[in-house]
C-alpha cells in the first residue's frame, strides 16, 4: 500500500514538529526481526586480506597485501 502523504494547502508553513509527527507511526509497532545471523560466506576479518587477494588472483602483489592488512 502507498505511504500516506501529508496534504497541506500550499500557502501554509509546516513546522518541523508536524513533519516529524507525520513521519512516525502511531499506535503499537512490531519489530519483525533483529538477529545476528552469520552468513554462510562470512570471512574472518583477520584472514580477509589473504582471502581477497586469493580470489582476485592478486596474491603476487605482496606490498599491496601488507598495506591492506594494516588498514
Amino acid at each position: 500500500s502507498p505511504s500516506p502523504v501529508l496534504a497541506l494547502p500550499s500557502n501554509r508553513m509546516v513546522s518541523v514538529e508536524e513533519i516529524r509527527r507525520a513521519q512516525r507511526a502511531e499506535g503499537p509497532a512490531t519489530v519483525l526481526a533483529i538477529g545476528t545471523a552469520t552468513p554462510t560466506n562470512a570471512v574472518d576479518q583477520s584472514t580477509y586480506p589473504d582471502y581477497y587477494f586469493r580470489i582476485t588472483n592478486s596474491a603476487h602483489k605482496t606490498e599491496l597485501k601488507e598495506k591492506f592488512k594494516r588498514i
